[in-house]
């Protein structure tokens, strides 16, 4: 079943791949609505046999292709998996199909995302009569911090949970067409803190009289710093990074307060729980060796994305059967940011890919990555992404994990 006439098959339909990831590419929308983007998906899909669950918080959306093919045996289910939202940011390509709206960009590839995902369910229902069990073709807003995985399964679009799950992500700053991916930890937790150290303010020529709250915050990101080095084994990697210190209103006022802002990535769920707690003690210790008090606010983000093992090696397989000798690459380490699929790998066993979107032939490393304003993406490379998420679920219908 999987040769390289999937890939065949994707090619075929990479005219309707292109247009949709070109009609969303115009019409960029953010968050957990997403309603000219669903719109899209919808028209594109209609005269497909797909049963469709939408509602709840999000304008999330899951269509469901069953299969004909007679089985004795239990029927599986594969969740496939497109992602639709942008970015609140310019866009700068010069593209003839770029933003026509003002400060957003679909600037991470979700575009292509959605529009792989529907050529997937155009190559499956096409084979319909060639599987039994299902398929869920999972179209999800608010991927960019708006925890819309997690909307969409409170809502109960997602239940009964299926067996297995796939999804994809592009990187414009990757070999052409190659799939990557890796067991374990692919993708980090990403949450923020804000740390308000509180002093007493007065005039900068009197500091004995204050309680000075700038030489607080600066020994406390130098002790966060520390704290990384220290107090965690490297292999294990956690990132934290200041990136915002407010404080003052003038060159001769000593300020009230300071507040320090940033971001905290972890690979495992243990580590995540051990460096919230030490962003506590270091600020609170910190703070009373200065005579000031800090408050600290953890905000979490999405939690640690881990691929199983064994959904790596299905895809690892279905990769070179569809695309050939060469077309797939073990990454050697996870990446720090984030990704809320990481809401379905909790759940259910799966993994996430990337695909190289660099154009054929360039230097890809010099390539504009995601979330650059000048991101390109080749769209040639686009069927080899459907055609891998579709040999995911016909392998993992017909074998599961075996």
């Amino acid at each position: 079943m999987l040769t390289s006439d999937l890939l065949e098959s994707a090619r075929e339909l990479q005219d309707r791949i292109v247009a949709l990831r070109r009609a969303i590419h115009a019409e960029p929308e953010l968050g957990l609505q997403t309603p000219l983007t669903s719109a899209k998906v919808r028209a594109a899909l209609a005269h497909l046999p797909l049963e469709w669950r939408e509602g709840g918080e999000t304008t999330g959306m899951v269509a469901t292709l069953t299969g004909t093919k007679p089985s004795s045996a239990k029927s599986r289910t594969v969740l496939l998996r497109g992602d639709m939202d942008a970015l609140p940011m310019p866009e700068e390509t010069g593209l003839d199909f770029a933003s026509t709206i003002k400060g957003r960009m679909h600037a991470c590839g979700h575009d292509t995302h959605t529009a792989m995902l529907a050529g997937a369910a155009e190559l499956l229902c096409a084979r319909r009569s060639e599987f039994s069990g299902s398929v869920q073709f999972m179209f999800q807003p608010g991927e960019e911090g708006y925890h819309g995985a997690r909307f969409m399964l409170d809502d109960g679009l997602i239940d009964p949970l299926p067996d297995a799950a796939f999804a994809l992500h592009i990187m414009p700053n990757a070999a052409h067409g190659v799939i990557a991916g890796k067991p374990g930890p692919l993708m980090a937790a990403a949450d923020q803190f804000e740390i308000v150290v509180k002093g007493k303010g007065g005039h900068a020529s009197m500091p004995h009289d204050t309680r000075d709250p700038v030489p607080a915050a600066a020994a406390i990101v130098t002790s966060l710093q520390a704290m990384v080095t220290r107090r965690f084994n490297a292999a294990d990697a956690v990132v934290v990074t200041v990136t915002q210190l407010d404080a003052g209103t003038a060159h001769n006022v000593i300020a009230d307060h300071a507040t320090l802002k940033g971001t905290m990535r972890t690979l495992s769920p243990g580590h995540r729980t051990k460096v919230q707690e030490l962003m506590h003690e270091t600020a609170a210790g910190i703070a009373q060796a200065h005579g000031v008090e800090a408050e600290v606010v953890i905000t979490e983000g999405f939690p640690v994305t881990i691929c199983d093992g064994r959904a790596v090696e299905l895809g690892q397989s279905v990769t070179l059967d569809a695309l050939g000798e060469g077309a797939w690459r073990d990454l050697p380490a996870p990446i720090m940011g984030a990704e809320d699929f990481a809401y379905i790998l909790e759940k259910v066993p799966g993994a996430m890919f990337f695909l190289g979107v660099a154009p054929e032939g360039d230097n890809w490393s010099s390539c504009c990555g995601i979330h650059s304003s000048r991101m390109h993406v080749d769209e040639s490379a686009l069927p080899n992404g459907t055609a891998v998420l579709s040999g995911c679920a016909l392998r993992f219908l017909e074998h599961g994990f075996a």
